[in-house]
């Protein structure tokens, strides 16, 4: 696909979304049902998928971990966005590998110490390019990804979360 080609398919949507910013907003979902053990199986448009514990908490690593899906999904979003960008800007991209990595404390989600932080600490997303581009088109480039990346964004500023509950009536 060229530029042309992503502003076509793209146009409209942006026009319709100018004209009715209501129609923009979408809702994400996904749901898991508990397993054996200690797992949650996921049903996705691409199969199911049964995550369970890391290793570092107990896990067999049999199972996909939800922090390895974490890293996953800023990687997806990240190269796909990039791609995007590349396309709209005219950059040409030889190759391109992209690289998430997240540092975690084990003993913040194990309950072993309270100063502990559960989740990351810290991620890391780097971008392995080949490409004649400038320096300064790369920079452009890298800027506009992490701009426009949905994950990226998302754990840079955290939306207002909420848990909830519902109880299903006992059968019987």
């Amino acid at each position: 696909m060229n530029a042309d080609e992503l502003r076509a398919i793209q146009a409209p949507l942006k026009a319709r979304y100018r004209e009715q910013p209501d129609t923009a907003v979408f809702t994400v979902r996904a749901e898991g049902q508990l397993g054996e053990g200690i797992t949650c199986r996921l049903g996705t448009p691409r199969g199911d998928v049964t995550a369970g514990l890391h290793p570092v908490a107990g896990g067999t690593g049999m199972e996909a971990c939800s922090g390895d899906m974490l890293m996953e999904a800023l990687v997806a979003c990240a190269g796909v966005t990039m791609k995007a960008v590349a396309t709209s800007l005219g950059i040409t991209l030889r190759d391109a590998t992209v690289h998430a990595e997240g540092d975690i404390d084990s003993r913040g989600t194990l309950g072993v110490a309270k100063d502990a932080a559960v989740g990351f600490r810290n991620i890391r997303l780097r971008f392995d390019l080949d490409t004649d581009a400038s320096d300064e088109q790369v920079a452009t480039l890298v800027k506009l990804t992490e701009r426009y990346c949905v994950i990226f964004q998302t754990l840079a500023q955290p939306p207002a979360l909420s848990a909830s509950h519902r109880r299903s009536p006992s059968i019987g």
